[in-house]
């Protein structure tokens, strides 16, 4: 880096420092690596400079690269910032100390457990960010997530900030020894007897996005804010509700390398049945009179397994074959792997990893897509399955809201199906519904049609960014 770096560009363009525990694809987990992705290279294409910084986990070479040491506590170094282009990513920052670097960004991936010092991992990043913003003099600091939270802790004077939570799920809880350690307001962190990062930026940024409308209103009532709905209640206007948008440049059925044949909304009824023929195939269904009902998820407590594995008795009955690709927590995927064995001709799983042309094949193949989430701050996968002519079959939460229009309460702009209760008895019915819709071969059509020709780029979410950041500079 040199001095121009940290030189303010001219007043018409603002510039943006990016701060993300994953980005897709360079580390991927679940959907902050998707959002975030997907969102830096929208703000790219409105030409938004923006510049992104990650945790340095696996010593990924960058074009054009430069470094400096950073200016950081002396428990957080020493430390380093790495500079450049990789891939279509223009600007791009690791942050590299010692202990950072992990084979899994939060987990030991032969156990599913946490690291046991990520509390100390992410408090290096946030400190790492406050010294890149001290050095680069940013017009905005967009924060994501626990992750790099804390780092308006180690700023005296932070530029306009703007925090996303993607997730209230996560906050990052830790000891109350590291409020000895943040130099400036601790107290925004200080929660009962321990620190939070989440809530202290939540009470310190400008603004605070969640990652939809129906989240954001969610998170201010006390069961949908996981212990910070009061705090969140006070940000009034200042908390707004943005949805997430998906890459339609990579989950797009007419250009998907993935799959058997490409197709799109004129040809959808001869694509999906080559697509849904190809997914039988492979995973043993018969075509002629299984209705495939597919599942692309991280098995964790969020995504309603639960609800999935309490499908098992009604599969013979409906005359559906369940394919799932998904891993997480140990016990949950104990729980499909038991539904896999006790109803092995209606129940295929992929258990072990996560695939992702897999993952294309199952939204191009299935009938139904599956998403019962106990909460969903706004959630992809029912975008990407409606971009591919899947139906989805989703719990009344969060995002999940935002993006499914049910089709038996609004016949003429219905997308998919969305349960009336969040629980075993509401979901069933909602996939029984489902399964109706999809045996009636004109209505299904306008219906997949309905969903593929709606835009759910990124084009617009990253417009309503660029209208909070023109907000807090303001």
């Amino acid at each position: 880096m040199t001095s121009d770096d940290a030189e303010r560009s001219d007043h018409t363009t603002k510039r943006v420092l990016f701060a993300t525990a994953e980005l897709t694809p360079l580390a991927r987990v679940g959907g902050l690596a998707e959002a975030a992705g997907g969102l830096v290279r929208s703000l790219q294409a409105e030409g938004v400079p923006i510049t992104v910084v990650m945790p340095d986990y696996s010593g990924l070479e960058l074009t054009n690269e430069r470094s400096v040491d950073l200016d950081v506590p002396a428990w957080a170094g020493p430390m380093r910032a790495r500079r450049g282009a990789i891939e279509d990513l223009h600007d791009v920052i690791l942050v590299d100390r010692p202990g950072i670097a992990r084979p899994h960004p939060y987990v030991e991936p032969s156990t599913g457990e946490g690291w046991p010092d990520n509390d100390w991992r992410f408090m290096c990043f946030s400190a790492g960010v406050a010294a890149l913003t001290e050095l680069l003099n940013p017009d905005v600091l967009h924060l994501n997530d626990w992750h790099s939270a804390a780092s308006l802790g180690f700023l005296a004077t932070p530029p306009p900030t703007v925090l996303t939570i993607h997730t209230l799920g996560y906050q990052g809880m830790c000891d109350a020894a590291w409020l000895n350690r943040i130099p400036h307001n601790p107290w925004h962190f200080a929660w009962y007897d321990g620190c939070n990062p989440l809530l202290g930026a939540i009470r310190s940024a400008d603004k605070v996005i969640a990652v939809s409308p129906t989240y954001a209103t969610e998170i201010v009532e006390e069961a949908g804010g996981m212990g910070l709905h009061d705090d969140l209640r006070r940000r009034g206007d200042d908390l707004v509700g943005i949805r997430n948008g998906i890459d339609t440049n990579v989950w797009n059925p007419q250009t998907d390398e993935h799959l058997a044949v490409n197709y799109g909304p004129d040809g959808i009824e001869d694509g999906k049945r080559v697509a849904r023929q190809a997914l039988c195939e492979e995973f043993g269904c018969s075509v002629e009179n299984d209705v495939v009902l597919g599942v692309v998820s991280r098995l964790v407590d969020q995504k309603g397994v639960d609800l999935i594995a309490g499908l098992g008795p009604y599969l013979e009955g409906m005359k559906a074959k369940l394919v799932l690709l998904g891993s997480g927590q140990a016990e949950l995927v104990e729980m499909i792997e038991d539904m896999a064995a006790t109803y092995p001709d209606r129940v295929s799983a992929v258990t072990d990893r996560y695939d992702e042309p897999l993952a294309h094949r199952i939204f191009a193949g299935s009938d139904l897509f599956l998403m019962p989430s106990r909460f969903e701050p706004c959630g992809l996968a029912q975008m990407q399955a409606m971009a591919y002519g899947t139906s989805p079959v989703v719990t009344p939460v969060g995002g999940l809201v935002d993006t499914v229009t049910d089709v038996d309460r609004h016949r003429s702009t219905g997308t998919g199906f969305v349960a009336e209760t969040n629980d075993l008895a509401g979901f069933v019915d909602a996939v029984h519904r489902g399964l109706r819709t999809t045996r009636i071969a004109a209505r299904r059509r306008l219906i997949q049609r309905r969903a593929m020709e709606h835009d759910w780029s990124w084009q617009g979410p990253a417009r309503a960014h660029i209208d909070v950041y023109q907000s807090v500079l303001a």
